[in-house]
């Protein structure tokens, strides 16, 4: 970012001292301070006088510089909580009013802004977590990702921008990050450009799939594509009904055609205005460390010859405090070597050779490893102001149960479980997924979760889930149990049975649901 733009925001951060430390005393309520702390990442917790920081990372990438900032804030601040969210950020908790701006200017000096982490700004540009290493790839499109968060960041105080802006990046192979469903998602084609859908998402209200618009993006033209977006929203978005104030419900008011035709018409001209065009933008050069070779479940081979990726996966996507210190202890002599937030709240450790693959996965050996243990859940409503359940706990409930019931893995999916309306645990793209809510039993309200079945977020086959139940938090861990039990007595995975035995699937589903 220019230096003009960091000073601004740094003014900002000035200013919000004063407006958190109200906060503090009582002078504003939640709700006006939402609107106010949304905008620099920041949210009050659940609890009075306790704070969340999110801090951007563009495409997910937690460099060396940016991994020695975080180990030295939560050392220096104490810091107990951390998370990992399905945006590729992190997430900073149980902060005091004083400590939030602190953390907020330390953050610039390596690169991380707040700016825009909330509220009714752009959020963080995604990005496949492997790109640039992945086997298959058709190119690396972290540049463009950077490129964008860097127009993104220079223009949101200008524009009055959508609700929220997400925006992904596909390297043509992992489409974790969810192009097919996002505001606007880029997928990289084998001849070097990006096809492009716009207007997708996710959301208790109308979750869309994207509309593509163009075929064939090139790479140096992608501003002027992101402008129309936001150019398009303000001509045609519902700025009256804030929860409709995304791109997606153009899809309803102006028709499929109708957007379309709108969005072309603005691409068209802001390319006759010019101005908005990136250079050839090229990835790192390929490393040399050798061609050992290391055969280890959670060690990916990487396009490079020799180079591994390290898969680690905190429970729940919550990451230990003491593991950023320990990670960058190993990385900061590793020549290349860098961490990737992905949005299924998994850490990849990239261009590692085989030897210092070895000693990352000695450093990680804490992670889960079986496809259900590897679930995403936010953080849940003991935090979280706007949460319904507790989804942390709920998700430890049902893993405690499936490993004590010795269930194969492999014999239930990956789960993901939002604590409330909202999809920040994406519940909607998961084969199976968890919504927060109540369920009434003799006219008392009890915690308890609807469930989504058949969701699928894999390159080219999005859908989503449908609500197949509404099942009693207290009961989750004995319908899983029984799923995953069935599951393995036909002798095959989840996807499998589930395809090939839905009648059994949906009786065990529907005892659970009919439970008082």
């Amino acid at each position: 970012m220019t230096q003009q733009w960091t000073d601004i925001f740094r003014e900002e951060i000035d200013r919000f001292k004063d407006t958190i430390a109200a906060f503090d005393r009582g002078e504003l309520d939640r709700k006006a301070y939402k609107g106010l702390s949304g905008g620099l990442g920041s949210y009050a917790q659940r609890e009075d006088g306790r704070h969340m920081l999110r801090l951007r990372l563009p495409a997910g990438r937690l460099t060396p510089d940016r991994l020695k900032f975080l180990a030295g804030a939560v050392e220096q601040h104490q810091v107990g909580r951390l998370k990992l969210t399905t945006c590729e950020t992190i997430q900073l908790h149980d902060l005091s009013p004083a400590q939030v701006p602190a953390l907020m200017e330390a953050a610039i000096s390596c690169g991380i802004y707040s700016k825009g982490g909330g509220g009714d700004n752009p959020r963080n540009v995604m990005c496949s977590p492997l790109s640039g290493v992945q086997p298959g790839e058709s190119f690396d499109p972290i540049p463009y990702a950077e490129a964008v968060t860097d127009y993104l960041l220079s223009i949101c105080r200008d524009i009055r921008m959508p609700r929220k802006l997400k925006i992904a990046f596909c390297n043509g192979v992992d489409d974790c990050v969810h192009s097919s469903f996002r505001d606007m998602g880029f997928w990289a084609r084998e001849d070097g450009a990006f096809s492009l859908r716009i207007a997708g998402g996710l959301g208790a209200a109308c979750p869309t799939l994207g509309l593509l618009v163009e075929e064939r993006v090139p790479p140096s033209q992608v501003l002027y594509y992101v402008r129309a977006m936001i150019d398009t929203f303000c001509q045609h978005g519902d700025y009256e009904h804030r929860m409709k104030a995304r791109t997606r419900f153009m899809q309803q008011t102006l028709g499929q055609e109708g957007l379309k035709q709108a969005f072309l018409d603005n691409v068209a001209a802001l390319k006759a205005k010019g101005g908005l065009d990136l250079p050839r933008l090229e990835a790192p050069a390929a490393l040399d460390k050798g061609n050992a070779v290391l055969s280890h479940p959670r060690a990916i081979p990487q396009k490079q010859p020799g180079l591994y990726a390290v898969k680690y996966h905190p429970m729940g996507g919550m990451l230990p405090p003491e593991k950023p210190a320990q990670l960058y202890a190993l990385l900061k002599d590793m020549e290349g070597a860098e961490i990737r937030i992905a949005p299924d709240e998994t850490l990849y450790a990239v261009n590692l050779s085989a030897a210092e693959a070895e000693r990352v996965l000695e450093a990680t050996g804490d992670g889960v490893l079986t496809q259900f243990e590897q679930s995403v859940a936010c953080v849940g409503a003991s935090i979280c102001q706007q949460g319904v359940r507790d989804s942390q706990r709920a998700l430890r409930a049902m893993t405690d149960a499936v490993r004590e019931a010795g269930i194969p893995d492999g014999a239930l999916p990956r789960v993901c479980v939002s604590g409330c309306p909202s999809s920040c645990s994406a519940h909607q793209a998961g084969a199976i997924g968890f919504q927060g809510g109540v369920k009434l039993v003799d006219k008392t309200p009890l915690p308890a979760f609807r469930m989504f079945l058949g969701g699928d977020d894999r390159a080219g086959k999005a859908r989503f889930g449908q609500c197949a139940a509404t099942i009693l938090e207290r009961d989750l861990p004995a319908m899983m149990v029984e799923l995953g039990r069935a599951a393995a007595a036909r002798g095959l995975d989840w996807q499998g049975w589930s395809d090939t035995c839905p009648e059994e699937r949906d009786a065990i589903i529907a005892k659970y649901d009919s439970l008082p």
